[in-house]
């Protein structure tokens, strides 16, 4: 399937816009060449972006290649989002230091129609090719395998960096690890793509695919990789599992607040990595916009992006009246804790009962000494008081504008709190038992 365009844009403003935000070209002559040929022929390119289902919800690290892919579509050509419902059974060994649990085949189907629904939130669903590598390989005999696996050989898989660090330190490394590349790299002879792309990790695997193609005596496709983008603190992947991540299903207020909690720095890399601003006006705002007028921009972009520039909009005046007129948002979640559940029942190094607890209240006739890790527990804002004391000490927990730090806390039992722990706040009511 195709959606031919009539008229294409000069390749080199088409390149311009390609190359924005993207970490390599294989070969960029290459691109040219196939773009230089569509345009002439009004065919539009085949561009290919492979995701296996092995999580059921995406993070905007992930939607880096999918705005990638995005920008082909933009300039009409056939952007075709392939789901490994194949490989994923596999699993992909790329970056792992040991074999990855297979999935089962009901995860796989679930987490697909997830995606299916995730990717259309960047994607133009009337213009984008779905397709599942299964369609072939479920046809695939022990014959088709052979002859694929006749086509690469085990010194060139372990060239791998990921594998050739593991049989060097003596780490097991499945056989069926060893087919992944080729599993992946046949997708693309499957669908005859001109373009790959993938993150920076994924470079052996897509080259895997330009080399079977030759093999079967196709044109080389185009390998274009994105970078890694860099989670909330600025230094690590955006991964879940470190808490830095940016769901694409949170809450509107929740993602504005997250987005703006970023450093000036990191944001030009997001709007580069995650917009479809173009470099010139990118480099524009970086000499005229205040940073601050800027973030918010990002902020609302990105918003909008996954739910609404209405709910964008409204985040923003909620965000606005929360951290910059101490003013709480209209939705905010309440929640009553019993006293008794937070009581100080022992003494706390360095606090006492009492002396030298740190006095959030105004009205200290009513007032009583809680501990404010069970507080933050409690609430929900963490799983286990442990977690709450850490974020006590690096200063991330606010109760009625104040930074809490003491694990002792005399507050009024007449007053609700408005507790903030990082950019999640909640008001807190207290009960007696």
């Amino acid at each position: 399937m195709s959606f031919p365009m009539a008229n294409f844009a000069p390749v080199d403003e088409q390149l311009t816009y390609l190359k924005k935000g993207s970490a390599e070209i294989i070969r960029e002559s290459d691109l040219r060449a196939k773009l230089e040929k569509s345009r002439a022929a009004g065919k539009p390119l085949r561009v290919k972006l492979g995701m296996d289902p092995t999580a059921p919800d995406l993070h905007l690290g992930h939607t880096v290649v999918l705005r990638k892919l995005k920008h082909f579509q933009d300039l009409g050509h056939t952007a075709i989002f392939l789901i490994g419902d194949f490989t994923g059974m596999i699993g992909d060994p790329t970056g792992r230091s040991a074999t990855r649990p297979p999935l089962t085949r009901e995860q796989i189907e679930e987490n697909a129609e997830t995606y299916k629904a995730q990717v259309f939130k960047i994607l133009d669903p009337q213009k984008t090719v779905i397709d599942f590598n299964r369609r072939w390989f479920a046809k695939f005999t022990a014959d088709d395998f052979i002859r694929l696996m006749a086509k690469y050989t085990v010194s060139q898989l372990l060239e791998r960096e990921d594998f050739h660090k593991r049989f060097r330190e003596e780490k097991p490394i499945a056989l069926h690890e060893l087919l992944y590349p080729l599993v992946q790299g046949y997708d693309s002879v499957a669908l005859e793509a001109d373009v790959e792309l993938g993150g920076t990790d994924q470079k052996f695997n897509l080259l895997v695919g330009r080399e079977l193609q030759r093999a079967y005596g196709q044109e080389s496709q185009v390998v274009l990789t994105t970078p890694i983008l860099e989670g909330l603190d600025g230094v690590n992947k955006m991964s879940k599992s470190l808490g830095n991540a940016i769901g694409i299903h949170e809450a509107p207020l929740e993602m504005y607040g997250k987005v703006m909690s970023i450093s000036d720095e990191m944001m030009w890399r997001y709007y580069e990595l995650l917009t479809d601003v173009q470099v010139a006006e990118i480099e524009r705002m970086k000499r005229e916009a205040h940073p601050m007028q800027a973030k918010k921009e990002l902020a609302r972009r990105i918003v909008g992006d996954f739910h609404s520039p209405e709910a964008a909009g409204k985040a923003a005046e909620d965000w606005a009246r929360q951290f910059q007129k101490s003013e709480v948002p209209e939705d905010v979640e309440q929640i009553e804790i019993s006293v008794a559940r937070i009581r100080i029942a022992d003494a706390l190094p360095d606090s006492g009962e009492g002396g030298g607890a740190q006095l959030i209240t105004s009205d200290p006739s009513n007032a009583e000494v809680l501990r404010a890790d069970k507080l933050i527990r409690e609430a929900g804002f963490t799983s286990s008081t442990a977690e709450a004391g850490r974020k006590i000490k690096e200063r991330a927990v606010h109760i009625n504008g104040k930074v809490i730090e003491a694990l002792a806390i005399l507050v009024s039992l007449r007053e609700p709190m408005l507790v903030r722990v990082g950019k999640k706040i909640k008001r807190v009511v207290l009960t007696l038992p």
